[in-house]
């Protein structure tokens, strides 16, 4: 912080903050509830609130993601901070059912979020999983109303206090799965949990390549946006680096770490965009509503935010025939 020191003559001056963590210095950053990789860029102090501040690049992240995070969130490189960063990711993918059961989306419905063992989503498995059309036997909708589940009575702690579940229910950005998209992961729950298959990686269709299929199509957003082509690749741009940065610690299945540690290993300066394919992209949409709600997005960005995810949605089960097969799996393990 700055002091004002006052010499003999009465002149006064200020003496120069001692900043922590030093320009160029790489370091560890939460973001959200997570430890991620960062570099330090820049040093301030916040002239409203007097607090030292950091411009933090997070390591592998799109610039865009570049912001100014108070002193706290900044963590030293060592040993110590790495292993709580790996506990952290460990906490939050064996994290108890209880404190994931129900949620409230931003319309102040209840969504069902509960898990199975493995920590993933599951519901009935339909039929007709991979025509497109929708089956009558189809899980309802994670977002339909859940008018007939009694309502939790309140709590009797102050009400002026915002628990954590609420602050995060309030957070959270709601994307909606098409309903011929769900089966697909019903389908996926069942090959890697049950018979113990595995998704062929590298991906016959990558995420890159997919990414690039909806950049080149030209269906128009209904909504008027300024420069929608830019817009587009924007969005691209922010799920390549979303899915990189997730996959490794909340997309996958805990029986398909072995491979994805055997995939980094043979293939060490690919990113991850390059090598896996559409049900893993299918799983990212699943968990990007809670990822975004981290973000520091004013109301008109998310709202176009979420246009654009559901356009890309609406593309990805348009095209449900070409991007995903039972054949994308390995057989199945006796």
């Amino acid at each position: 912080m700055t002091s004002a020191v006052k010499p003999k003559d009465g002149a006064e001056f200020k003496v120069p903050p001692k900043f922590k963590f030093q320009e160029g210095e790489k370091v560890l950053c939460f973001h959200g509830p997570l430890i991620y990789e960062a570099k330090c860029l820049q040093s301030r102090v916040e002239e409203k609130e007097k607090i030292v501040q950091y411009h933090i690049h997070y390591s592998g992240w799109n610039k865009s993601w570049d912001e100014w995070v108070p002193e706290s969130r900044v963590l030293k490189y060592n040993e110590a901070n790495l292993q709580r960063q790996k506990e952290l990711h460990k906490a939050q993918k064996t994290e108890p059912k209880g404190k994931r059961g129900k949620k409230r989306s931003t319309s102040g419905k209840e969504l069902d979020t509960s898990r199975d063992k493995d920590g993933d989503s599951r519901s009935s498995t339909p039929i007709d999983r991979y025509s497109g059309r929708q089956s009558t036997s189809a899980p309802s909708s994670s977002q339909e109303s859940s008018s007939d589940v009694p309502k939790r009575k309140r709590s009797k702690t102050d009400p002026t206090v915002e628990s954590e579940e609420q602050f995060l229910a309030k957070l959270e950005i709601k994307i909606k799965l098409p309903d011929e998209l769900k089966p697909i992961l019903v389908d996926d729950w069942e090959y890697i949990s049950k018979q113990r298959r595995l998704v062929k990686i590298p991906s016959k269709h990558t995420v890159e390549s997919i990414l690039d299929d909806y950049s080149k199509q030209r269906v128009p957003l209904k909504q008027p946006i300024i420069n929608k082509e830019e817009a587009r690749l924007e969005v691209t741009d922010g799920i390549r680096e979303y899915f990189n940065v997730m996959l490794g610690t909340q997309l996958l299945y805990k029986t398909e770490r072995k491979q994805y540690n055997e995939v980094t290993k043979e293939h060490p300066d690919t990113v991850a965009s390059k090598l896996y394919g559409p049900v893993h992209l299918l799983r990212l949409f699943v968990k990007i509503g809670c990822a975004l709600a981290y973000t520091r997005l004013d109301e008109r960005t998310v709202q176009l935010l979420v246009l654009h995810l559901h356009d890309f949605l609406k593309f990805f089960h348009k095209n449900i025939g070409t991007y995903f097969s039972p054949q994308d799996y390995t057989a199945p393990v006796p």
